[in-house]
Protein backbone atom coordinates (compact mmCIF):
# COMPACT_ATOMS: atom_id res chain seq x y z
CA UNK A 1 0.00 0.00 0.00
CA UNK A 2 1.36 3.50 -0.91
CA UNK A 3 0.39 6.05 1.05
CA UNK A 4 1.13 10.37 1.54
CA UNK A 5 2.74 11.25 4.50
CA UNK A 6 3.52 14.92 5.65
CA UNK A 7 6.79 15.87 7.69
CA UNK A 8 7.15 19.19 9.91
CA UNK A 9 9.39 20.53 12.12
CA UNK A 10 7.73 22.08 15.07
CA UNK A 11 9.46 24.62 17.04
CA UNK A 12 11.44 22.24 19.17
CA UNK A 13 13.34 20.72 16.17
CA UNK A 14 11.11 17.60 16.47
CA UNK A 15 10.11 16.12 13.45
CA UNK A 16 6.48 15.10 13.27
CA UNK A 17 5.02 12.98 10.57
CA UNK A 18 1.24 12.39 9.68
CA UNK A 19 -0.80 10.08 7.62
CA UNK A 20 -3.80 12.00 6.62
CA UNK A 21 -5.47 9.36 5.01
CA UNK A 22 -5.62 6.88 8.49
CA UNK A 23 -7.12 9.42 10.70
CA UNK A 24 -5.02 9.85 13.94
CA UNK A 25 -1.94 8.17 12.68
CA UNK A 26 0.80 10.65 13.73
CA UNK A 27 4.79 9.78 14.75
CA UNK A 28 7.37 11.53 15.57
CA UNK A 29 11.71 11.46 15.42
CA UNK A 30 14.66 13.61 15.95
CA UNK A 31 15.35 13.63 12.54
CA UNK A 32 13.70 12.91 9.28
CA UNK A 33 14.59 9.50 8.68
CA UNK A 34 13.76 8.68 12.15
CA UNK A 35 10.22 10.37 11.82
CA UNK A 36 10.19 8.63 8.73
CA UNK A 37 11.06 5.28 10.32
CA UNK A 38 8.24 5.55 13.01
CA UNK A 39 5.57 6.79 10.74
CA UNK A 40 5.36 3.10 8.96
CA UNK A 41 5.77 1.56 12.09
CA UNK A 42 2.59 3.67 13.11
CA UNK A 43 0.74 3.45 9.90
CA UNK A 44 1.25 -0.32 10.17
CA UNK A 45 -0.44 -0.52 13.70
CA UNK A 46 -2.64 1.87 12.63
CA UNK A 47 -4.05 0.01 9.83
CA UNK A 48 -4.27 -3.25 11.75
CA UNK A 49 -6.37 -1.63 15.06
CA UNK A 50 -8.83 -0.24 12.05
CA UNK A 51 -9.01 -3.34 10.42
CA UNK A 52 -9.93 -5.32 13.58
CA UNK A 53 -12.61 -2.56 14.49
CA UNK A 54 -14.54 -3.07 11.34
CA UNK A 55 -13.09 0.61 9.90
CA UNK A 56 -12.39 1.64 7.03
CA UNK A 57 -8.81 1.73 6.10
CA UNK A 58 -8.14 5.01 4.96
CA UNK A 59 -9.91 7.87 4.14
CA UNK A 60 -9.93 9.58 0.87
CA UNK A 61 -7.79 12.95 1.33
CA UNK A 62 -6.55 15.57 -1.56
CA UNK A 63 -3.58 17.69 -2.06
CA UNK A 64 -4.68 20.53 -3.56
CA UNK A 65 -2.81 24.19 -4.28
CA UNK A 66 -3.89 27.20 -3.19
CA UNK A 67 -3.43 31.01 -4.67
CA UNK A 68 -3.26 33.62 -2.05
Amino acid sequence: MKLSVTLDRDEDGIWIAECPAIPGCVSQGKTKPQALKNIKEAITLCLEVRAERGLPLTVETQQVEVLV
